[in-house]
């Protein structure tokens, strides 16, 4: 069977959806790599910034990988601004939607977030800006970590003499991470929260150079 013959959906046979299933399958082993092609597709997004939207990217999850961040942190914030260019105005939710059944809850509830917590860096600047939109968040269990998120990686990552790690240094653990079986509850760990930074664990990075 090379396509299935039905032309609605309530016609198909039980071999016609198994043969889908199995190209589903197949399609969503290489979701890494079309993300990290997406990335670089980053740099035809906004400009006037110093940097490019890919340089931010990869500045964000550089200095996550730096502080000793898991993994699920410097993935999330590789890709946290990967709907810059397809949903401008939701760039966020849209990052946290691909993100949400491979990363931990906390993670993506950040990314889900963070243009309204970004907003404390420049709202006062624009008319019709609310600076401190993210009060609106204030009492969630994530709240803090999503302020921290922002502040050391993502508002801080605009630096055009900044040593970033290339892309290709993340693509592993954007495979891996996308590897995982999809809303596995041990990786979801609903209400879990993991530090940002370790000491430790940016030390012995550091030292393997």
């Amino acid at each position: 069977m090379d396509t299935v013959s039905f032309r609605q959906m309530k016609d198909g046979t039980k071999e016609e959806y198994e043969f889908l299933t199995a190209h589903e399958i197949d399609h969503t082993r290489h979701t890494a790599k079309r993300l990290l092609s997406a990335l670089v597709e980053l740099d035809q997004s906004l400009s006037g910034y110093q940097i490019t939207r890919l340089g931010h990217s990869v500045q964000s999850a550089t200095r996550a990988w730096r502080d000793g961040a898991d993994i699920d942190w410097v993935v999330a914030a590789l890709l946290h601004d990967i709907g810059d260019i397809y949903a401008p105005y939701n760039h966020d939710e849209y990052a946290a939607t691909i993100l949400k059944p491979f990363l931990r809850e906390q993670c993506t509830w950040c990314v889900a977030t963070h243009g309204d917590f970004q907003m404390l860096y420049y709202g006062h600047h624009l008319e019709g800006f609310d600076q401190h939109k993210r009060e609106r968040h204030r009492g969630h269990a994530y709240f803090d970590d999503c302020a921290e998120f922002c502040e050391r990686w993502d508002q801080a990552s605009f630096d055009p003499d900044y040593d970033d790690l290339p892309l290709a240094f993340f693509a592993p653990l954007v495979e891996e991470v996308f590897a995982r079986k999809p809303y596995d509850p041990a990786v979801i760990r609903t209400g879990a929260r993991m530090p940002l930074t370790d000491a430790a664990m940016a030390e012995a990075r550091q030292n393997r150079g």
